[in-house]
């Protein structure tokens, strides 16, 4: 672990980038990778992080320890449980690099308390960066486009500001998704409208290398798509009923009984392990 934590602040054009080795991934669904299907495992999913950390891992070169990988994130964990048991088990894996995104899953309630939120997460990141590990954060998306969660536009625009104040006091990396065009098309979501596709995902993991200032393989990550077929009223109308009947309803009867989606669910990839570049 490198125990300058002035070595891994908010990266500028005239820092060199650092070659992490131990990179531990820490949230809910985002981090775990929904709905980026893995090809060779049977409920599984890729994600941003995972693709990350194959960017990372060919950052290391030769002459220098091997890299790994862990992913302790699960679907449908509120921040509590992130900036709270997870961040143990992370600091447990001795990681040079813990990304910590979480929040989403709390915004969407109309109560959320967002002040509280950053303040907890503030708290998670000045442990993680007491350990000597960098920092990568992420800002929510813009929902401004997506029926009924545009309602928590303003818990999110609030929380995104706290992330970047948060990032600022701590010198941690952030991966700006609010003012990430590209993932506004909706052929970068998925048909629950939460999760992103494999090629969202991509240029996430994209977007994420860049923050933590390295050259990317390639640029266009950030640029939307061509313009798509235009859609009638009546049409996006159907697909947005459809979409409430299939996943609205029962995000609200979970919500109801009081369960979660990753009640079930262990951490897909719960200790460090070597992975190539």
């Amino acid at each position: 672990m490198n125990d300058d934590i002035t070595a891994h602040s908010t990266p500028s054009r005239d820092r060199e980038p650092v070659a992490f080795t131990r990179y531990v991934a820490i949230g809910d669904s985002f981090s775990e990778g929904m709905a980026d299907v893995d090809p060779g495992r049977i409920n599984a999913y890729v994600g941003w992080a995972d693709r990350l950390a194959v960017h990372l891992a060919r950052m290391t070169g030769e002459n220098k320890p091997a890299f790994g990988y862990a992913n302790l994130a699960v679907r449908g964990r509120l921040l509590a449980d992130i900036a709270g048991r997870q961040v143990d088990d992370a600091l447990a894996l001795a990681p040079d690099l813990v990304s910590i995104v979480g929040g989403g899953n709390d915004i969407l309630r109309p109560k959320a308390d967002v002040d509280a939120l950053a303040a907890r997460l503030e708290d998670s990141v000045a442990k993680l960066r007491a350990s000597g590990a960098g920092v990568l954060l992420a800002t929510p998306t813009d929902p401004r486009d997506a029926p009924l969660i545009r309602a928590s536009r303003g818990r999110s625009a609030t929380y995104t500001a706290h992330i970047w104040s948060i990032a600022r006091r701590h010198d941690a990396y952030v991966i700006d998704l609010w003012g990430m065009r590209a993932l506004r098309d909706w052929r970068m979501w998925a048909p629950d409208r939460i999760h992103l596709t494999s090629e969202g995902h991509r240029r996430v993991a994209l977007n994420a290398f860049t923050a933590l200032g390295f050259t990317p393989p390639e640029t266009s990550w950030a640029d939307p798509l061509p313009a798509g077929a235009p859609i009638s009223r009546a049409d996006a109308a159907r697909a947005n009923a459809q979409w409430a009947r299939e996943y609205v309803a029962p995000w609200v009867q979970r919500r109801l009984r009081g369960q979660s989606s990753g009640d079930a669910i262990s951490a897909k990839r719960p200790t460090i392990t070597p992975m190539q570049g």
